[in-house]
């Protein structure tokens, strides 16, 4: 693949430079700040381990909470989704209640991963999910209780 070719030929952007320049947007505050997330250790170089927030939404049961979640993004990523696992305890349909991670096959945009996907994509579908009908009642556990 070349920079100049014709023909709607689209050039792919190679891991490292995709995480840089989501770590740049990440740093930078996304939209309302209802989500957040950046790396987990400053110091890898591979850039795998990320950390992301996510503020309940308004008239639900997560609302005025704060989400800590943790991303792993492989080396295949962005070709294949990072492992999502909540730090927070939250009751969710997608969610594993004994370890906290977000299953694919129950949450769509794992399930249906696009290179184009991004970290916040999956941190505001997962905020909208708390705000779908099946979750947002669901009794949570504990504030400030972790997995």
């Amino acid at each position: 693949m070349t920079l100049g070719s014709s023909g709607g030929s689209s050039v792919v952007v190679p891991r490292n430079f995709r995480l840089l320049e989501e770590l740049e947007r990440g740093e930078k505050g996304i939209g309302d700040g209802s989500v957040s997330y950046g790396m987990d250790d400053a110091d890898d170089i591979f850039m795998r381990s990320w950390t992301g927030t996510i503020i309940g939404p308004h008239n639900t049961v997560h609302e005025g909470r704060i989400y800590q979640l943790k991303l792993f993004c492989d080396k295949d990523y962005p070709d294949n989704p990072p492992t999502v696992r909540f730090h927070s305890r939250v009751n969710m349909n997608c969610v594993n209640h004994d370890t906290g991670v977000v299953e694919p096959k129950k949450f769509g945009l794992l399930a249906n991963w696009q290179r184009e996907y991004t970290m916040e994509d999956i941190l505001t579908q997962l905020r909208k999910e708390m705000a779908s009908a099946q979750n947002r009642k669901l009794v949570q556990p504990p504030e400030g209780t972790f997995f």
